[in-house]
Order: C-alpha cells, then structure tokens, then sequence
C-alpha cells in the first residue's frame, strides 16, 4: 500500500480531531470493524474474538461475507459473548503483517486477549459452521442435554448434530463419544442421561444418532462406541448423498475424509435438470462413505476454471468426471455419455475395482509446435520430446491465466533465443490445464523441470531463481545449480498450495486463498 494512500485519510482524521489511541469500535452488522487503533483494545473488551483480515476486492471473502454477518447475528442474538470482527489487510498492512497474513480470507480466533499465538479457523465458511467451531472453542465438546426440549432445540437449530445416549454419562463409552467430540470443530455435540430422552428418541440402550435436516434425517449408530468407530461414522453421513461446490462447502468437500469425489457438471439451466440430478442422486446411495458425489453449476462463472481443469467445455455438459485426491490427483472419464443411474453405478464401481485408466487430457500436435525457439508441447508429444536420451529439455508447465506464468513469459521467451541454435538443449512450454502426462505431475504455477540428455528417465525440478541468469547458470551446470533431483523432494511440491490469481491486479502480490 502506498504511503499516500494511508497517509491521506490519517491526516483528514487527525484534522477533525477523531484519532487516538482508543479509537471507538465500530459495529457493522453485528460484526466489529477492527484497526491497529483499537485492535488490543477489541482484545480487552472481548475476550472470545473471532478475527476475518480480507481484502476488498477478494472474491472468496465476499463471498463469506453474507455468512459471517449471519453468524455474527446468531450469536448476538443467543446473548454470547463470543464476537466476530474483520480486518482490511490492505489498509491494516501492519496488523495483516503481525499476525502471519498471507493470503485471503485468513481467520484467527484470539482468547483472553492473547496475541501471541492466536487459533487459526480451519472449518466450513457458513454460518452454522462458524458458530458451531466458535462453541467447541469456548465451551464444552458436547452439551449436556437435560430433557426433550434441550435435545429438540439442538436438533431443529443445527443442519447436523449428533447426539449421544448414555444412561452413565461417566461410562467408558460416554467418553469415547466425548473423544469423538472433541474432534470434530463444525458440529454440534450433544449428551443425554434422561430417560424420558430415551423414550422419545427409542433408544432402550446407550447409543448415538446424528440428526441432519437432508437425506434420510437420521442415523443411528450401528456397533461398538468407539472413537474411531464414531469418528468414520459421523464423517460419512454428515454431508449430503450430493452435495453442491460452492464457496461455502468447498472446505468440507475438500477436508472430507472421502478423498475419492465424481463429479456432474450440470448446467442449472438445462432442460431435464431435475431428472439428471435425481440419476445422480439414486447412484449415490450405493457408495455412501467410498465416493463423494457432487453436482457443479457449469453455468456459474466461478465454476469456469474447475471446467478447465477437467478439459471441459460449458457446451460439453452434462458431463461426469471422477479425481481422486491422495497423495497424486488423477482423473478418470466414463466411458458412456448418458447419465442414467445404471452407468454411473457401473462407473464407480469399476473404478473401486481398479479397471479404470486414468483419463489425460491433451491438445493435437500443431503443426509449427518446434517452429519457435519455444517448443510447444502438449500431452501427446511430450514424451517423446521431454526424454528424448540426446538432449537436455527444460519445460515450463503454465497456465494461461496464471499471473505469474504471464511474467515469467518474456525471460523464459530469452531463455528459448538464448539456446535456439544449440542442438542439444530445448527449451520448451505445456499448457498444463489442456495437458497432462503420467510421469509429471503438476501442483503448482509455474512449475520448471529439467530432463537431462539420459536413458534413466531422471527428472530434475528447478528451484533457482526465475530469471535469464539463473536459468543459464542452471542449464550450463547441467541442472546443478537450483536443481533438486525430484526423488530428493519427497513431499516439498504437497507442502507448496498452488498458486490462485485473483481478477483484480493485487492478487498477483497475495494469494486469494480457497
């Protein structure tokens, strides 16, 4: 932020005499508007404090916005004295700094006014999340529900909630359940004693049951009450049998335990709509806890890059694919286009059956792709060319939209006219949204990898500095000098998120965070 830009509005502040070290606390919706005025003093005055630092032009923090005035609501009205507040990082540099803001939204949970290692909000970005994480942090892990109205009023005021059956509250399986809620920071716990509670929900032994206003209601429990049993139980009926992407859900989608997810992209405004999704929804029942079903709106502008990223086209859906997000993300395409309940099941289960080939996309071959001092490459002749045993290669995997790829562009377009006319190092680039390889695997924007003249297929990620320099030094050592031999970097790519370019042009100086 420029110094000007701040130094404007202090001086017209300063004028009209309203700066101080106390500055008063705005409240905005029922959320505290927070600067480096009067953050300690938020501090002090509320010793349960939920803080958001965003960015104006942020998109995923406009889209939360709605939902943190709601929890902020909630909470009001329930007479807590947990707050939510909000930060402008991009005003409030210095603050943003302090406490470790790097991308946007970044949301900490400050207790008893200590800024020393304030808690980073890891749940869900709907209201009910953010309430229900906020309770865990301030009070017990389960409530104690003393009759029927305590129990319904947990139920009817949550989307899901467990709730545990214990005629002995001290019993060891009472505390496995206590175990379990103490693990789970997005939804709400509650524990019973009473036998009239027993009675209403038909319970004749101590048991649990997770309510949800989705799907079938409820569930009860089926086995031995264990912390780890709970835990795989809760986790595969707390979301929906097809759940929708959006802003809000993502965090659950993708901090889900169910790693395997198909996807529908399916266009709200389609004809037929309702019938595809009830296709959908019929094949989801016989894989509940193995795959994770859910429908994306390809008509949504903010769904266009996961279209993307799947080679999709808006023209193309309905369309059904199936990733899997462990250690590698890999693909899959169904071999039939009709999406009838049937052909989904026989996907899936061919899938869990390992009779599925991963689906790679890539473009066709241009014909001028070796014309420039840049080779183009796509999925195709990649092999070909990247472990060609002659020659050196070095290749930039990009992403058209990546604002980092853009101004790596013209030194890597140098780098191509430094070396046009040595014989045995190539220099090239592969549009990695249209293209994908087995034997690379990319995590990240811009991704630089070097395959050495070789018959061992060795792959060497570059780690050096991005420019012309840095790159010649790195080529003229052989791939030495800022290279990592890639079976050296065990987990360092995981470790690295990728790289999400805002719209606006300060996102390409902080990272607009999922």
């Amino acid at each position: 932020m420029k110094t000007a830009l701040l130094w404007c509005p202090l001086f017209c502040l300063l004028l009209l005499g309203r700066v101080s070290a106390d500055e008063e606390i705005e409240d905005e919706e029922g959320v505290l508007v927070l600067k480096k005025a009067n953050f300690d003093r938020a501090l002090e005055q509320f010793p349960h404090l939920l803080v958001e630092f965003y960015a104006p032009w942020c998109g995923h923090c406009k889209a939360l916005a709605p939902e943190y005035v709601k929890a902020a609501t909630k909470l009001k009205s329930e007479g807590s004295e947990i707050r939510l507040a909000k930060v402008d990082a991009t005003e409030e540099s210095e603050l943003a700094q302090q406490f470790g803001v790097r991308g946007y939204p970044t949301i900490k949970f400050f207790k008893n006014g200590d800024k020393s290692s304030p808690k980073e909000y890891t749940a869900g970005r709907e209201a009910d999340d953010i309430v229900n994480w906020l309770k865990k942090r301030t009070g017990p892990a389960a409530t104690t529900l003393t009759d029927v109205a305590a129990v319904e009023g947990l139920v009817d005021g949550s989307e899901v909630a467990v709730i545990g059956f214990f005629k002995d509250a001290e019993s060891d399986a009472a505390k496995q359940f206590l175990l379990a809620a103490e693990s789970i920071d997005d939804i709400p716990f509650g524990i019973s004693s009473s036998s009239e509670v027993f009675v209403k929900y038909q319970f004749s032994k101590d048991g649990v049951a997770l309510f949800k206003k989705f799907d079938e209601g409820r569930n009860n429990f089926d086995g031995e009450i264990t912390k780890e049993n709970l835990l795989t139980f809760i986790k595969s009926n707390q979301l929906p049998l097809v759940i929708e992407f959006t802003e809000q859900t993502a965090p659950k989608i993708f901090g889900g335990e169910i790693k395997t997810h198909i996807l529908l992209f399916l266009p709200k405004s389609v004809t037929g709509y309702q019938g595809k999704l009830d296709n959908f929804k019929a094949a989801a029942e016989s894989f509940k806890g193995k795959i994770l079903f859910i429908f994306i709106d390809s008509d949504h502008s903010d769904n266009q890059r996961i279209l993307e990223f799947f080679g999709l086209k808006k023209e193309e859906c309905p369309a059904i694919r199936l990733i899997t997000l462990e250690e590698e993300m890999t693909k899959y395409k169904p071999e039939s286009d009709e999406l009838t309940p049937e052909n989904i099941r026989d996907f899936c289960n061919k899938f869990l059956e390992g009779k599925v080939k991963p689906h790679l996309m890539s473009q066709e071959i241009s014909e001028d792709w070796d014309k420039q001092p840049v080779k183009v490459l796509v999925g195709k002749n990649f092999e070909e060319v990247a472990f060609d045993e002659t020659k050196d290669v070095f290749v930039e995997f990009y992403a058209p939209w990546c604002g980092h790829c853009k101004q790596l562009a013209p030194i890597w377009d140098k780098l191509g006219e430094t070396y046009k006319d040595r014989e045995n190092i190539v220099i090239a680039k592969m549009d990695s949204t249209a293209n994908e390889v087995e034997t690379v695997k990319v995590h990240s924007f811009p991704t630089l990898k070097f395959f050495p003249a070789s018959p061992e297929r060795t792959v060497i990620d570059y780690n050096g500095e991005r420019t012309l320099e840095g790159f010649k030094k790195f080529l003229e050592s052989g791939g030495k000098d800022g290279g990592v031999d890639e079976e050296d970097l065990e987990d360092l790519e995981d470790i690295e998120e990728p790289e999400v370019e805002g719209e606006e042009e300060d996102a390409t100086a902080q990272r607009d965070e999922l």
